[in-house]
């Protein structure tokens, strides 16, 4: 059975490209070869990326049991476990999801409103006029800290220790390496693996110990955490210890490094466009000393965080495997096939979105656009389970600080970088603080 066409560079070649400039890559690609195009990767064979909406839509409704997604995901197991979420198909993802779900809207969801705001403000505390601060390490320790307290009701007395061991992983998952069998092996002191391995049961150990805690003292606690815990399926059955690890190592993983980065994004394109960062810090300061949940609410503010995450999407492509012939757009493809929904070129087709390249938030005040056309968060059944709460802390962290404080970009900005299977701003976004203390 053919595929679409795509690049003749050796799959090596192909997979160095594709790991160090995947944007340009991306486009070069779909000029050249149109909506489906297949890419050879070293290790994961052919890849057809879809990035018309109309692909995407049949990929997405695909009737049960012809695409995998979870299969498509197996590269995280070392790192997530495989009960994790991201990794699961068929009636047991269903099954996880109805279980994780309400843990992530509703009141409860708002009541971590206050969380977010006191983590943006602890992690800016020391900065003045003049500092010049990396940005992305500034999301990172806010969305961790929100992680802790939020997810895992980790107080202040713990959350250093925890947050020094879950950073240490958090480098070395997000280092191609990892996603390499031989550079998991402990191969001695000062190998990758080893320091690997040894990170990961670190907070393991954490986890374990913290559930195990949790189960013998299960009152007073109103965090996801404990809900994870009441968390009953259909049968009145709970998650073992072994998914409960699974999930929360993926909230850590997945919610923690996706958060800072989409806050990156959004920060590097306010600041190379000043009028938009004057609206939004107009719109911020007129609305008042207002409670996080009404803060979440602002438009503008909304409409920017949606911008952000159209321009460079934290994850630019989803996989599915093929179990069973489908035709997608024409082109049939069949069992053992690799299909690459693209989000990121979805995302800028100009008949969907005028002008794609430029920061224009507006764009989402004056229309709303398809789930197949706009898809940050993935679609259909797989769909981020976090994405409202990762939303609603991307709008109170860029308030809070719009509120207190003027940043310039510091030096010339170089693109995208790989963090892993995310997209984060090149050098981590440098900063220089300009005014502090604002009201």
């Amino acid at each position: 059975m053919s595929l679409p066409p795509g690049p003749s560079l050796p799959p090596p070649v192909q997979s160095l490209i594709w790991s160090t400039r995947p944007l340009p890559f991306m486009r070069l690609c779909q000029r050249r070869y149109g909506d489906l195009f297949t890419v050879r990767l070293a290790g994961f064979g052919a890849l057809v990326f879809i990035s018309h909406p109309d692909g995407i839509e049949q990929v997405f409704k695909a009737a049960p049991g012809v695409l995998a997604a979870g299969e498509g995901n197996h590269i995280l197991e070392p790192v997530l476990g495989r009960a994790s979420i991201l990794l699961l198909d068929g009636d047991r993802h269903r099954r996880t999801r109805r279980l994780m779900m309400p843990a992530f809207h509703g009141r409860r969801m708002r009541a971590y409103g206050e969380i977010i705001r006191q983590a943006t403000l602890r992690a800016t505390e020391g900065w003045a006029p003049g500092n010049e601060v990396r940005f992305h390490d500034a999301t990172q320790r806010i969305s961790l800290d929100v992680i802790l307290r939020a997810v895992f009701g980790i107080e202040d007395e713990g959350l250093a220790e925890a947050r020094d061991i879950i950073t240490a992983l958090s480098e070395r998952a997000t280092s191609a390496t990892v996603y390499f069998p031989m550079m998991r092996k402990d191969l001695g002191p000062g190998s990758p693996g080893r320091r690997f391995q040894h990170h990961l049961g670190q907070v393991d150990a954490l986890i374990t110990d913290l559930i195990a805690r949790r189960r013998a003292s299960p009152e007073g606690h109103e965090d996801i955490l404990a809900m994870l815990l009441a968390a009953r399926d259909e049968d009145g059955a709970p998650m073992s210890d072994g998914e409960l690890r699974d999930q929360l190592i993926t909230l850590l993983m997945a919610g923690h490094e996706t958060t800072a980065t989409g806050l990156s994004w959004a920060m590097r394109w306010l600041l190379e466009a000043p009028e938009a960062d004057a609206r939004l810090r107009a719109e911020v300061v007129d609305a008042g000393d207002i409670p996080p949940d009404d803060v979440a609410k602002l438009p503008y503010l909304g409409a920017v965080c949606d911008e952000a995450l159209r321009l460079v999407p934290v994850i630019p492509i989803v996989t599915r495997i093929v179990k069973a012939p489908i035709t997608v757009m024409g082109q049939t493809l069949g069992p053992g096939c690799r299909v690459a929904p693209c989000i990121y070129l979805a995302h800028h087709r100009p008949e969907t979105f005028p002008d794609p390249d430029i920061f224009r938030p507006e764009r989402f005040l004056e229309q709303s656009f398809g789930p197949y056309a706009y898809l940050p968060f993935g679609g259909g059944a797989r769909r981020c389970v976090g994405m409202a709460f990762a939303h609603f802390e991307m709008r109170i962290v860029l308030a809070t600080l719009h509120r207190r404080f003027r940043l310039a970009l510091a030096g010339s900005q170089r693109g995208a970088a790989r963090r892993g299977i995310t997209l984060a701003p090149r050098d981590g976004l440098p900063v220089r603080v300009v005014d502090a203390g604002l009201n």
